[in-house]
């Protein structure tokens, strides 16, 4: 059989589906014509006549026939993938990139953007940003942390994150700190509202008006927050809070709090206090750990919320927006989820003193 005389059977269902892709405009013109090859072989029509019809030539005719003879319809949708005109980088340039990010600094920066390395390398920026891109490497970016050294770190982190899964019986469990220094800042113009493509604006200069002092307390099983604003934190606003707590939360009920080492929180006068308020049970969070005290959390969505982008008159004024704040809160109370375990932390708190001993004996 000469090429010529191909016969080309069509099921209603394709036929109907390639009429309605040579009918539909946003059908990409290289769909529609393969498309249109098919329709007129079908429908008897020589090679000569689809040439002229699609305005392709007899090579590409026979091309998409046979596609949708082995593949059907689907086969019209895709093209064959082709070689890349650009041969790959070897695996030596390859490995010689992720080595240098991840060992060395160029000499006059802190860390390799695509361009000084594409320099120091030989190859692209764009080849750069693959390599870096399938080896899992941002090195424009860093991660900040804290190791701590605490010599009672496992001691607390699970007495505190035991706490946090299985609270005791008959008690509250209450995560306490102060968000000291929070200044009422007034814009020294007013900003640009949020409209369609631009975001609100406002002055990045300010008139500071006074600072307060936002003393908290976060239930962790309902989410409620006691909170009281204060001039300044010193043991003497701290057992001023204390006692707020104490009529807050009804009698025999234990207390336990969960403090950070601040030193206002250990002096003689609140260690007086407590001990005529046996109740009352204190929980430190270990050195540089204060990620530990879920009430940082409420202080973050309070900030973000609320505090960083308002504008205050007075200390009065930015007062008044965190009771406000407070008040709303405690309306619809969500309590904050501790998921990770105890040993869980204390893992990944192993493998970094591991990483870090192995730094400090490579130099």
């Amino acid at each position: 059989m000469r090429r010529s005389d191909i016969c080309l059977y069509l099921g209603p269902a394709d036929r109907a589906e390639l009429q309605a892709l040579l009918s539909n405009r946003n059908t990409p013109r290289k769909l529609a014509w393969r498309a249109d090859i098919v329709l007129a072989t079908a429908d008897g029509q020589g090679t000569i006549e689809i040439m002229r019809r699609t305005g392709m030539s007899k090579p590409t005719v026979w091309r998409w026939q046979e596609r949708f003879l082995d593949e059907g319809v689907p086969g019209l949708k895709r093209d064959k993938t082709r070689p890349s005109r650009v041969p790959p980088l070897p695996r030596e340039v390859r490995l010689k990139v992720i080595a240098k990010t991840v060992q060395e600094t160029p000499p006059n920066a802190t860390h390799w953007s695509r361009t000084t390395m594409a320099d120091a390398v030989g190859i692209s920026p764009s080849s750069v940003g693959r390599i870096w891109a399938d080896a899992g490497l941002k090195p424009h970016l860093t991660k900040g942390f804290k190791v701590s050294n605490d010599p009672m770190f496992e001691e607390k982190v699970t007495e505190i994150v035991g706490l946090y899964l299985d609270p005791p019986d008959r008690a509250v469990v209450l995560c306490v700190d102060e968000k000291s220094q929070i200044q009422a800042l007034d814009r020294t113009q007013p900003g640009l509202p949020l409209k369609k493509g631009r975001g609100a604006s406002m002055t990045h200069d300010y008139k500071r008006h006074g600072t307060t002092t936002l003393f908290a307390a976060l239930d962790v099983k309902s989410g409620l927050v006691i909170g009281d604003c204060m001039p300044r934190h010193r043991a003497k606003e701290f057992l001023s809070f204390l006692r707020r707590i104490d009529r807050a939360v009804k009698k025999p009920r234990d207390i336990h709090l969960v403090l950070d080492n601040y030193a206002t929180h250990k002096t003689p006068e609140v260690q007086a206090w407590l001990e005529k308020h046996p109740r009352f049970k204190l929980h430190f969070t270990p050195t540089s750990a204060s990620w530990l005290n879920l009430v940082e959390r409420f202080f973050a969505e309070i900030t973000s919320k609320r505090i960083r982008r308002g504008s205050y008159s007075s200390v009065d004024d930015l007062e008044g927006a965190i009771y406000d704040y407070l008040l709303q809160h405690n309306a619809k109370p969500k309590p904050f989820v501790w998921s990770k375990t105890a040993e869980d932390i204390l893992t990944r708190e192993r493998r970094a003193l591991d990483a870090l001993d192995q730094i400090r004996g490579n130099r």
